[in-house]
Parts: C-alpha cells; sequence; structure tokens
C-alpha cells in the first residue's frame, strides 16, 4: 500500500471513528482546510476560520470559499457550514477563487471577518482585503466592501485583526516579505493611522498573527525556510511591549508541517495555550492541507517552547 492510499484509507478510518480522549490530528477531516484562525468568544466556545483546499485539487488560485468550525471541549469539532464565497464578493475579481487565509474579530456587538481577495484579473496586484459582518460567529455573513488600504497591494495577503483589552483594535498584513499594521478606527472598517512596517521580524514570508500573553505582545509569522531546495516553512515569533512594535525575534515554534506553507495561529482556551496550524498528512498534497492543533507552552522568560507535533504519519 503507497503512501497516499494509506492516507486516504486514514481519513475514513479516522473520521467515522475518530480516537477517544483528546482530538486527533488533523482534527478537521471532512474537508480539506488551512490557514486556521482561531478565537475564542463568550459564547464559551472556541471558534475556528480557515481557507478551504478544493478537492479534488485544483491549486490555490480555485480556493472560494469559507467554513467554520467550533468546539466547546478540544475533541469533538462542529462544521457550521460555509458562510461566505467568492460568488458573495460584487467588488471581487470577476473569474472568482483566490479566497485566501481570513480572520474574524468582535466589536460592537459583532463579528467582522476578513479575507484577502484579488479585485481584478491580474490578482497578484490587486490584492484587497474584503470585510463581511455578521450578529453571530458562525453564520449570516454579508459582504461590506473592503478596507481602503492604498495602492500598494502587490503580495499583500493574510489580514489579522487583534482586539486589545482597552478594546482598541489593530490591522495587520503581509506577504513578498513585508508585513504592515495600524489602529482600526472603532468602526472596525476604516484604518486610522498610515500602515507602518513592522521592525525586526527576521525572514518574514507571510501569515501575520498577533497575540497578547502577561503583558507582552506575540506576532507569529511562517518564514522561508526550505529543505533540499523545497519550501518548507517554520513558524516563528517575536515580542515587543507594544501592538506595533518594534519587534525582538524570539526564533521558530513551529517546525516544517509536510507541505511547503505554513500558516497558524495561538489561542488560550480553558486555562490552555494551544497552537493551530495545517499540514498534508491526510492527502500527501501540499494543496489538501488539513487543521491540526497541539498544545503550545511557555518558558518563564516568557519564550515559546518548540510544538510537539502529534498525528504525524510517518515521512
Amino acid at each position: 500500500m503507497n503512501k497516499q492510499t494509506f492516507a486516504g484509507l486514514f481519513l475514513v478510518i479516522h473520521f467515522f471513528f475518530p480516537l477517544a480522549g483528546r482530538g486527533q490530528n488533523p482534527i478537521i477531516r471532512n474537508i480539506y482546510t488551512a490557514d486556521p484562525s482561531a478565537h475564542v468568544w463568550s459564547d464559551g466556545r472556541l471558534y475556528v476560520y480557515p481557507s478551504h483546499d478544493v478537492d479534488p485539487p485544483r491549486g490555490c488560485d480555485l480556493m472560494d470559499k469559507y467554513h467554520v468550525f467550533s468546539t466547546d471541549d478540544m475533541v469533538h469539532w462542529k462544521d457550521h457550514g460555509e458562510i461566505l464565497n467568492a460568488n458573495d464578493v460584487s467588488w471581487g475579481r470577476k473569474e472568482g477563487g483566490f479566497m485566501w487565509a481570513p480572520d474574524c474579530a468582535y466589536k460592537n456587538g459583532k463579528y467582522y471577518f476578513y479575507f484577502p481577495h484579488p479585485s481584478g484579473t491580474d490578482w497578484n496586484k490587486t490584492w484587497k482585503v474584503g470585510i463581511a459582518v455578521s450578529t453571530q460567529p458562525a453564520s449570516g455573513f454579508v459582504s461590506q466592501g473592503y478596507l481602503d488600504l492604498g495602492d500598494d497591494s502587490r503580495s499583500m495577503i493574510d489580514p489579522c485583526v487583534f482586539v486589545d483589552d482597552d478594546g482598541q483594535a489593530y490591522f495587520y498584513y503581509g506577504g513578498g516579505g513585508r508585513c504592515v499594521g495600524t489602529k482600526l478606527k472603532s468602526n472596525m472598517t476604516e484604518i486610522a493611522e498610515p500602515l507602518k512596517t513592522m521592525e525586526g521580524l527576521k525572514d518574514f514570508h507571510e501569515a501575520t498573527w498577533i497575540f497578547k500573553r502577561n503583558n507582552v505582545y506575540y506576532l507569529t509569522y511562517a518564514d522561508n525556510n526550505t529543505v533540499n531546495g523545497k519550501g518548507a516553512n517554520r513558524l516563528n515569533y517575536a515580542t515587543s511591549k507594544s501592538p506595533l512594535g518594534p519587534w525582538t525575534y524570539g526564533g521558530v515554534y513551529l517546525d516544517p508541517t509536510s507541505c511547503d506553507t505554513s500558516h497558524g495561529s495561538v489561542v488560550e482556551y480553558k486555562g490552555q495555550w494551544y497552537a493551530f496550524y495545517h499540514n498534508s498528512v491526510l492527502s500527501g498534497r501540499g494543496n489538501l492541507r488539513s487543521v491540526c492543533v497541539d498544545k503550545l507552552y511557555f518558558n518563564k522568560d516568557g519564550s515559546i517552547q518548540k510544538v510537539v507535533q502529534t498525528g504525524m504519519l510517518s515521512q
């Protein structure tokens, strides 16, 4: 039995017969998902907002929809279904596709879903960050246009929105080696100040994520690491006393995950910190990825310990 056949059998068996105890990685098995953005909302559930790899695989240019998943025990995951499709984006690229890594934030009694999407056929030069809004965390989202981020949009993807303890929201995005951020206005649909470069990051590629612990801000991201000439991104982190830096590089906290890309998020739930990420062990293909989660631990000085990836098939 070859690796791909075994992976397919593994997917079928464990989708219908999940292992007991803590959820087995990958945690989502009914569809292929990547780029998980994890949040805990006031209803006590943990929600994950990922991108969706099309099966049969047709490439990242045809990723065209978003689902939402949630749990209250880190074992059983509910698929809330599709919340947004490229067809719902009136300003978007007429060919559709390119619904890449999203994020979600809560403020003013509403959930704001941010997603990168091109507005033109020349997709890499026309990236915008769309906004869909709902009063529910996993349904009812309606596209509301996009953030005005100026004309410099080449390769700029992977929006991240962080709401600080004082209610101030911050917006970040980046790709092609650049990461920028700024404050958002209270309406969550406009930037309050010009975008500024996040200084102090080492080998930034994409996948910005911000979280706060013990009054220290953490910025995590994917680097440009390769193995034997092939992409093997790792997840790195940096810290700061300010949500807009400057940042002090901290190191790698997640090694390559069996596919060329890496994208993750970090969240605390019921007293335990978790690292979300994706790999390709179920499919054996880098364009059919699956969301995973493992526990995250910190040293006494606040540095992050290397994540032990569980549920990996033999490589």
